[in-house]
Parts: structure tokens; sequence; C-alpha cells
């Protein structure tokens, strides 16, 4: 796929559906990343599925297009990390890049300190969100507050570590962990790091922080900037990286409907199943495979509802 010819000094943006994979750099924002490989690929419309720290790296899933449309159902998945915790510091950011907070003695500490306590980290736990965030408050990013000296009450929220093993430990005046860690959405890893750190009582913050997994999404799928610059200079089609949009709703049921079925979905009506089925959200399909959108099923048995449904392509599919 060619880029696109030039209008003047501005080069055509191209409308291009599907999610991209990237192996986010360290040093930048997610947003940043965001807007590089969007210049690299001359997407008119894209947006990313949740924020990784500048400081850490790994799988940030880019949705353009269409594929915006469903950015929810990644924003909800669960998310896998390898972190490493350095003890006897603990930041204003809770990771490498913040002041410099407390200090503590971390050159006694043994394994099994840290082994006996994690499993206070297992299941359901309970993280106040670090002012050093993209949550808002009254409009405006918590970390903005933040960097003015002003600090604001928040809620704690309830999140899961479905596990965290503990995969290295290396001893001494700057001892440091690396754990795994499979959680829920909304987890802050820099959280688990202060609070282990002061259930041991010497502190700790994030060094290094890698996301492995979003969802069904894995490392082994993502793609640097450097590789997307090659592709652009190469006059390569980065665009063929792209993954289809269904890939969003993959851990979903599947219906198949006919064309009947779907027309009356895209008129924004409710239909019966032949088939009945659980509650819950499922991915819509035509029967020659195509993919049209999102329903739920509701508790009624068998009763579809559309939810999030492809423009203008669905009906003319449908029609």
């Amino acid at each position: 796929m060619a880029y696109g010819a030039m209008a003047g000094s501005r080069p055509v943006r191209l409308k291009l559906d599907g999610v991209l994979i990237l192996d986010k750099p360290s040093g930048i924002s997610s947003n940043q990343a965001l807007q590089r490989a969007k210049f690299l690929l001359r997407a008119a419309r894209c947006g990313h599925t949740g924020s990784l720290d500048p400081l850490a790296t790994g799988v940030l899933p880019l949705c353009f297009g269409n594929a915006t449309r469903f950015a929810r159902f990644l924003l909800e998945a669960d998310k896998e990390y390898y972190a490493s915790f350095r003890f006897g510091v603990s930041t204003t950011t809770g990771d490498a890049q913040g002041e410099v907070l407390t200090t503590g003695k971390a050159t006694g500490l043994k394994l099994r300190d840290i082994e006996e306590r994690l499993g206070e980290f297992q299941g359901p736990i309970w993280q106040l969100p670090p002012m050093y965030s993209a949550l808002k408050h009254q409009g405006q990013p918590l970390y903005r507050l933040a960097r003015k000296g002003i600090e604001v009450p928040r809620s704690r929220r309830q999140v899961t570590i479905h596990a965290m093993r503990l995969l290295r430990f290396a001893p001494g005046p700057a001892a440091e962990a690396d754990f795994h860690v499979h959680c829920s959405k909304g987890t802050y890893i820099r959280s688990l790091a202060q609070a282990l750190g002061d259930k041991i009582g010497c502190g700790a913050h994030v060094v290094r922080l890698r996301r492995g997994r979003s969802g069904p999404f894995r490392l082994a799928q993502a793609v640097s900037l450097e590789a997307l610059s090659s592709d652009s200079g190469d006059g390569l089609p980065g665009a063929g990286r792209l993954l289809p949009v269904d890939c969003m709703v993959a851990t979903l049921k599947r219906v198949k409907l006919d064309m009947d079925q779907a027309r009356q979905l895209c008129q924004g009506q409710s239909l019966c199943l032949a088939q009945e089925r659980l509650p819950g959200m499922v991915a819509l399909y035509l029967r020659n495979g195509r993919f049209i959108g999102v329903g739920e099923v509701g508790p009624q048995a068998g009763r579809l509802a559309p939810r999030r449904l492809l423009p203008q392509d669905t009906g003319e599919a449908a029609g």
C-alpha cells in the first residue's frame, strides 16, 4: 500500500483500519509513541488502549480507524508485566524518575523476606492511585497537579493480582528483585512496589518495567518504532503490519447472522436468536465471515441488541 501523494507540503492521510501492536520504547510517553506511529503510517485516525509510563516498555496496542470503536475491550483486559524493584529507596513517583522520599537499609534483605510477603499481594487488593498518574481531578491529570506540588484526595480502588512470581533476587545495598505480574486492568505496578517496600520496611521503587501482554496481544507480535521507520524508508507497506479490527474482540463468543438479521441490528433494533445463549457481549459476523461489530445478549434468553457496529460497510454488507 502506497502512502499516497502529497498535497502541497501536507501528506495525504490514509484511512487505515486495524490494530498495531507496538513495542513502546523507554523515555517517551504513550501518546508520543502513538503520534510517531501515526506519522510513520500516514494514518488519519488512531488512539491507544491504556497508557504506559515513560519509563516502561513493551506491548502498547494502537487502534487505527474503526478499531478505535472497540478499544474498551482492551482497556478492560488483563495485563502481564515484567518488573524490577529496587529496595531501600522510595520515590515521589514510585519509579526511578522520581525524587527520593525515604531511604532504608536493604543490605540485610534476604530472599525469604520478599517471599514471605508475596502472599499478601495475591487476589483482590486495594490500591491508592498515585498522584503521578493520568487519572483526572476536576478535568486535570493528576500528574500535572503533582508537578505543582498539589496533592488531592483519591479513592482506593480494588484490583486483582492473579499471580506475582519472584524471578530473580540480587542482595546488597541496592538490592533488586525481578517479578512477573499478571493483573487486572487499573493495576499500578509502581504502587505495588511501594506497598511491598513498605511491608518489608525499607521502601522500594520500580527501576525497569516491561509489559509482556495486554489482553490477547503479546510481545512476540509487537513491532518497534525503528522497524516502522525502516518500512517507511524502504517504501514497504508498514500498514501491512496492522491486525484486523476483530482481533480486539477475539475473546468474545461469536454469533453468525444472516442478511436480514444484520440489517435489523444496523437499524438499532434487537432480535431473537434461534439458539439460546448466555447473557453477555458477543462478536457479530455475517455468515460469509465478515465482522460487523459487537452486540449483547440480554438476560431474556436469546435476545440480542446492537452495542457497537462498524459504520456504512455494515449497512452495505447487510443491504
